[in-house]
This record gives C-alpha cells, structure tokens and sequence, in this order.
C-alpha cells in the first residue's frame, strides 16, 4: 500500500526537504504541499490523503486549526501529523485535543520521520519520548482537570506494561518489540485498557498512568 502524504509548511526550505526526503520511499508518495493551515485544509478535502504533515506555526491558520477542521471533516481517513520547533506543552495539549495522532519535533531524524508517517498511516499514534515527558511534566505542574477514567485495579498485570508503555510514549510496534508480544496482543490489550478506563486516547491514557502513580516525569 502507498501511503499518500500531504506537507505543509510555511518554510519553503523546509518544506522541500521533507517533501524530496519522503520521495525517496517507494511506499509513500507526496500528493501536495502547502503554505499555510489554510492551504493544507483545502488539499487535504481535495487529495484525500492518508497523512497531512502540518507544521504548527503557520500563517493565515495555524497548523492546530488545520488539524481540528481536518479531523472533524470528511470521513476520518486523514491522519495528522504535527511537526514544530517548539516543544511547548501548550502546542501538545492544543494539537492532541485537535485531534492530531502524533507529534514530532523538527530535529527528528529521518528514520524517525519515516516511521511515524507508516505508523500514523496504520492508525496508531505515536508521541515522541521527548513530548511525552514535557505532557505528564506539564500535568504535574498545571493539575490540569483530571481525566475522568474507571479504577486502574480493573486491569490485569499485562494491561498496566502496556499502559506504562503507552505512557512512555511507545507506538503498537515499539511496544510489541518490547514487551516480546504479538501486534494482536498489543492491539487487544490497547483496546481493553481504553474501554476499562473510558480514555478517548494515548494522551488521556499518560494522564491516567500518571495519577496513577505509575510514570512520572523522571521515569517517562
């Protein structure tokens, strides 16, 4: 399968270096790029692709914004990527209510890029460990409202490793190789721990591993 890639980024250097990086796959083909959140809104509705690369600091609309009208429009086929410079926590909070599946900072290497474009492609999603941190630091600080989830007692031993992994920032794949377990497994157990805690997503299962005791932001 070809996994069809939207880029955008107000840098058009940038830009062209993401775009002429992820041209040299054979599995993932560029189908637009833009300049704006504006611009990438639209290519997106037009093109349809499987993952829209937004930046999150771009003109006339911001790469949040982006994220948020791609997706609550269309039928949820686009997932997003965010990139920034910026590893403020506002920027992770603001893209993960968005509902953007995972966020990168801009010196990733290119083996890291790759991988979180196959992985958001097959419907994971994926922080990097460095995000991770600044998100359960930024809880800790902050108290945000807590997330209201069911008792973690619920889960079976199993479930908590894959919870503390997913906490950690782990993708499926990472926590399979981990763990030395199937992908089934990891997805049964993935599914299981969002449905026994009530968690819409990775980043409510961190808070909920953190007020749980079971991270912090010295041992994420």
């Amino acid at each position: 399968m070809v996994i069809r890639v939207v880029v955008a980024d107000d840098q058009a250097v940038v830009r062209t270096g993401f775009v002429n990086l992820l041209s040299t796959q054979e599995d993932i083909e560029v189908v637009g790029e833009a300049e704006s959140g504006r611009e990438a809104v639209h290519l997106v509705r037009k093109t349809q692709p499987d993952v829209a690369l937004l930046d999150i600091r771009m003109p006339v609309m911001d790469g949040v914004e982006a994220a948020r009208q791609i997706s609550s429009a269309g039928d949820g086929t686009t997932r997003v990527l965010m990139f920034t410079t910026f590893g403020l926590d506002e920027y992770v909070y603001d893209s993960l209510a968005a509902g953007a599946s995972g966020f990168l900072l801009k010196d990733a290497t290119f083996p890291e890029l790759l991988h979180a474009v196959r992985v958001i492609a097959r419907g994971e999603a994926l922080l990097a460990p460095a995000v991770t941190k600044r998100l359960i630091a930024e809880f800790a600080k902050t108290r945000r409202p807590a997330v209201r989830t069911g008792p973690i007692g619920d889960l079976t031993p199993r479930e908590i490793d894959v919870l503390v992994q997913i906490a950690r920032g782990l993708s499926n794949t990472e926590i399979r190789e981990a763990l030395s377990i199937t992908d089934h497994t990891v997805k049964t157990h993935v599914n299981r721990i969002f449905a026994k805690l009530g968690l819409r997503d990775r980043a409510q299962a961190v808070i909920a591993a953190y007020e749980a005791g079971l991270v912090t932001a010295e041992n994420a």
